[in-house]
């Protein structure tokens, strides 16, 4: 085989991928291989290009023993790490004197790194939050078998903080379900016709006790009369639950939470009809540096005071999921000492 034939196959293959004969030089590379690993890499040894020590090994056996080898090659692309699973296949016939070569071909596993790293945090996270309230648990029961046994203050006391403590435990896997299904949804658009006005009266009626125990004045603000959109009417009355309770728990300060409705014949960001749904408190607002990682599962900007208020960290990671599925838009404007803002653009 001429080295033109061979550098046309390996043109052809998609990923990158190049291939070294028995003078250990490489003969044939093809563009993706050069845009990974640098521009004019044909002709020269393959251990000035490939520096890793397991890859050169990978190469060496290859050509030595005429089998097959696998490895990885850790490298960066100047925004994040990325990592590739390097396949070395051996070419009978091919190179100088046609005594052989070794095919190598680069397949990207950045996102399969990433996605195992996001389930590895993911599980840390959970077993972090559920093991605060279990221990907790466990160290009252523990009380309540001993010195407490006979204490009915003590009992009572401990048995309160032991129900706060299970109902967040509950919280949580209620969210974590919540979660799952939302995900496992979020490529199918929903398509039954709501009244939304309907929908945020009902939803603001069943806070109303919560706002009116945190001293908070709870309003809605809608200018229109009926507004019919295409949703799925239970997520969206978790959607604006969501934004309504944290609005009442971490703005109370400022004494009132509203719900503002404004739809659009046209709005910027859906490009037709939408409708904005905005809650708005004027509590002590939310640091810049914390908004573009406030939809992260497991994201607080406050921790102690989110898991005092009985947060899980999963209620916006859940706002966006269903937001997203109703093909929408979600944004958070926020200010230090003048309150937040949160606005979900659903289209109509």
């Amino acid at each position: 085989m001429t080295e033109d034939v061979l550098q046309e196959i390996v043109l052809a293959i998609p990923l990158p991928a190049l291939v070294v004969d028995q003078t250990e030089r490489i003969i044939a590379a093809n563009t993706d291989a050069t845009s990974l690993l640098g521009q004019k890499i044909v002709g020269r040894h393959f251990a000035t290009i490939l520096r890793q020590p397991q890859v050169l090994d990978a190469i060496e056996q290859a050509l030595t023993s005429k089998s097959a080898k696998k490895t990885r090659h850790l490298s960066n692309d100047g925004a994040q790490d990325t990592a590739y699973e390097v396949e070395c296949r051996y070419l009978n016939g091919v190179g100088a004197a046609s005594g052989g070569a070794v095919m190598v071909t680069f397949q990207d596993t950045t996102h399969l790194e990433h996605a195992s790293q996001m389930r590895r945090d993911f599980v840390a996270n959970v077993s972090h939050e559920l093991r605060t309230p279990l221990t907790a648990l466990m160290g009252f029961i523990e009380t309540l078998r001993g010195p407490a046994r006979e204490d009915p203050a003590a009992r009572d006391r401990f048995l309160k903080i032991m129900a706060d403590e299970a109902n967040r435990m509950n919280r949580l896997v209620g969210d974590l379900l919540s979660l799952n299904r939302v995900e496992s949804e979020e490529r199918v658009r929903p398509k039954q016709q709501l009244e939304l006005t309907g929908l945020l009266q009902s939803t603001i009626n069943s806070l109303r006790p919560l706002a009116e125990d945190a001293g908070v004045v709870l309003s809605l603000d809608v200018t229109n009369g009926p507004l019919s959109i295409t949703g799925d009417g239970d997520q969206l009355r978790q959607v604006l639950t969501n934004l309504i309770e944290n609005g009442i728990k971490y703005g109370a300060s400022g004494g009132s939470v509203t719900v503002r409705v404004l739809p659009a014949d046209r709005d910027p960001a859906m490009r037709g009809p939408a409708v904005r749904i905005q809650v708005i408190d004027k509590g002590p607002g939310i640091d810049a540096v914390h908004l573009p990682r406030l939809t992260e599962r497991f994201y607080r900007a406050d921790s102690h005071r989110s898991r005092q208020l009985g947060g899980t960290g999963l209620g916006l990671a859940i706002v966006k999921h269903i937001v997203n599925r109703h093909r929408g838009r979600l944004r958070v404007e926020s200010e230090l000492g003048k309150g937040s803002v949160f606005t979900v653009i659903l289209p109509r």
